[in-house]
């Protein structure tokens, strides 16, 4: 089975469409290619309780969950709000990412 490619890389700035956090906006930290879930930065964050160990101090940790990759879409670098992901080849042949919306490229 082939590895599913995605649009959305880690270190880009998406905008979460469905569920608790909608509207919100954040940094990818982690993208998983084979269950395709991206963890974004201050995006659907939960308390876990920590027993403590020798090497760490227990107590209630705040930590993020990874999120579906089709409930986030890249955030437009001109307006901010969401936008589909599109490639081209530049003139020098580099391949880039650009948002569909504005046309601006990506990275």
């Amino acid at each position: 089975m082939t590895q599913a490619k995605m649009k959305i890389k880690k270190g880009d700035n998406v905008v979460v469409l469905t569920g608790r956090d909608k509207g919100k906006k954040g940094e990818v930290l982690n993208v998983n290619l084979t269950t395709r879930r991206v963890t974004v930065q201050g995006i659907n964050q939960v308390k876990k309780h920590r027993k403590p160990t020798q090497q760490a101090p227990g107590g209630i940790d705040t930590i993020e969950l990874s999120l579906n990759a089709s409930n986030v879409a890249l955030a437009d670098p001109k307006t901010g709000k969401a936008t589909r992901v599109g490639y081209k080849n530049l003139k020098d042949g580099t391949k880039v990412r650009f948002a569909k919306s504005s046309g601006e490229t990506i990275d």
